[in-house]
């Protein structure tokens, strides 16, 4: 396990709150900013008195409120189910979005939207099944192949083809499933409520718990199989308890925003170089930046071409295939220089 080389308890401290505020800021930026400006007295009143019939009131908490939640949930589930995947399959390269979860997600979600269209409270649970099936498989691939990282990768996006597809049929078939297809597609989180995120939000703080309560786990499954099994771990089932854990935080994230790319790959890989390996410091940071690097991205999304608005899954796209780029090149060097 490789840890973060200079970084002491103070330093993470530092890194932590930096974060933090990070989080904070970017959430103020997206509650205050768009086609009226709401200051920031305006929101706390808002927040405090609730609907007191203001224009900034009903502003707050019926638009930017739900959008700005369902960011943080959104970006903190991905980031850390992007984390875990890569920890549990050892790849850097992977993340829900490039190995077919989120994929699997999606189609869940969109059988479930066209075969029981009253019961939404049941598409974050059918996201769930579907995130899990794909972790599975590509697992599964893993461990009988040996796949190289890359190969295995490539075979991630080949399953996240067959599996956007089939999501293709499903709408085809019932044009009603989804509604509004293409921001789903794309990834957007026009148009939400609260009522809708509660579902979401119960499996995303579950999945966040498991994930952190498994953190020692996680970190000897890093070591390898064989010596996480002579250290008394079962390595197999770890493997598939901590994929449910990202499984259940990419279908909660699914179930509401559609499929998002780039947030699992970019936040992870990116903080790795403060925290180390090390899952303790690791996946809250990642919550915490993934919380941020969404809210941004979708405050920009908002604002860059106002009065239009582009979906956030277009702005992490712009952000995260570069990204995804880099990355290939520079493990196709790291391979050549082994």
């Amino acid at each position: 396990m490789k840890s973060s080389p200079g970084y002491s308890t103070r330093n993470n401290a530092y890194l932590f709150a930096a974060l933090a505020a990070l989080a904070a800021l970017a959430a103020v930026l997206a509650l205050s900013l768009g086609a009226e400006r709401v200051t920031p007295a305006e929101i706390i009143a808002a927040l405090v008195r609730g609907d007191d019939g203001s224009a900034a009131a009903r502003i707050v908490l019926y638009a930017r409120l739900p959008r700005a939640l369902g960011c943080i949930l959104a970006g903190a589930a991905l980031a850390v189910s992007g984390a875990i995947t890569q920890s549990v399959l050892a790849n850097p390269l992977a993340s829900p979005g490039t190995i077919g979860v989120n994929a699997g997600a999606g189609l869940a979600a969109a059988l479930c939207c066209a075969l029981a269209p009253s019961a939404l409270w049941l598409v974050p649970l059918a996201s769930f099944a579907g995130a899990m099936a794909a972790a599975l498989l590509v697992l599964l691939m893993a461990e009988r192949t040996g796949a190289a990282k890359i190969t295995l990768v490539l075979a991630g996006v080949a399953v996240s083809n067959i599996l956007a597809a089939l999501v293709d049929a499903v709408v085809t078939f019932a044009p009603d499933a989804l509604n509004a297809y293409s921001d789903f597609r794309i990834g957007s989180l026009a148009n939400l409520t609260l009522a809708r995120l509660a579902a979401p939000a119960l499996v995303t703080a579950l999945g966040l718990a498991a994930a952190f309560a498994l953190s020692n786990e996680l970190d000897v499954l890093m070591l390898g199989g064989d010596v996480a099994e002579s250290l008394g771990l079962r390595a197999g089932r770890a493997r598939v308890v901590l994929l449910a854990a990202a499984a259940a935080l990419a279908g909660a994230a699914v179930s509401f925003a559609g499929l998002l790319g780039f947030v699992g790959l970019v936040t992870p890989h990116m903080l790795r170089r403060f925290t180390g390996d090390e899952a303790r410091l690791l996946l809250p940071a990642s919550a915490l930046g993934g919380a941020a690097l969404l809210l941004l991205c979708d405050t920009a999304s908002r604002l860059v071409f106002a009065p239009y608005e582009l979906p956030v899954g277009i702005t992490l796209a712009l952000i995260g295939g570069p990204f995804f780029i880099w990355l290939l090149l520079r493990q196709r060097r790291v391979r050549r220089h082994d």
